[in-house]
């Protein structure tokens, strides 16, 4: 076991390393979106999702770092590489809207002006009535209107459209389905 260690002495620093620096890494992130989140009065639900993504990007970044501290055979990483990114091209290709929503979400979190129980009116033929937001997720809007009906509207496309704030903050029921 010693001299297992001693061997790979280097790549088990760099690994310790680049796991520190992954977790100090998040911790800052996350205290950031947090805060962001606190100042802009922003759902806790959102505040949580970006943090996921955050997250992620965070693992992969790692990942990749531990691939060159541990000395990955790089023509052997480039043909598997490769072939990931075909398929994921091809899959992404056919999903692109699913890559635009999650793209659109952490957009609107970031630099939104409206919030969750705003009452608002999409300046879109398909959406005539106004409503009222009642949740904010990753790939949708949900927001119901004054008959009580609810709107699903994807996030790429409200970044697309012309939205008017009618009211801030109307009250909602207990379970977020209703107006007051």
């Amino acid at each position: 076991m010693k001299e297992l260690i001693f061997e790979y002495q280097r790549q088990l620093l760099g690994t310790i390393i680049c796991v520190l620096i992954l977790l100090i890494s998040r911790f800052a992130s996350t205290k950031a979106i947090r805060k962001v989140g606190k100042l802009r009065d922003i759902h806790e639900a959102r505040t949580r999702l970006i943090i996921k993504y955050v997250s992620v990007g965070h693992t992969i970044l790692a990942f990749s770092v531990l691939i060159f501290v541990w000395g990955v055979n790089f023509r052997e990483l480039g043909l598997v590489l490769s072939s990931v990114f075909a398929i994921l091209g091809v899959a992404l290709f056919a999903n692109w809207s699913i890559l635009s929503n999650i793209t659109a979400g952490v957009i609107l979190f970031f630099s939104f002006p409206f919030k969750i129980g705003d009452r608002i009116r999409i300046l879109d033929k398909e959406v005539p009535d106004e409503a009222v937001i009642i949740d904010i997720k990753a790939f949708y809007f949900h927001m119901i209107n004054d008959h009580g009906e609810h709107i699903t509207y994807p996030n790429n496309l409200l970044l697309q459209k012309g939205v008017v704030l009618i009211e801030k903050q109307v009250h909602l029921d207990e379970d977020g389905s209703g107006i007051l």
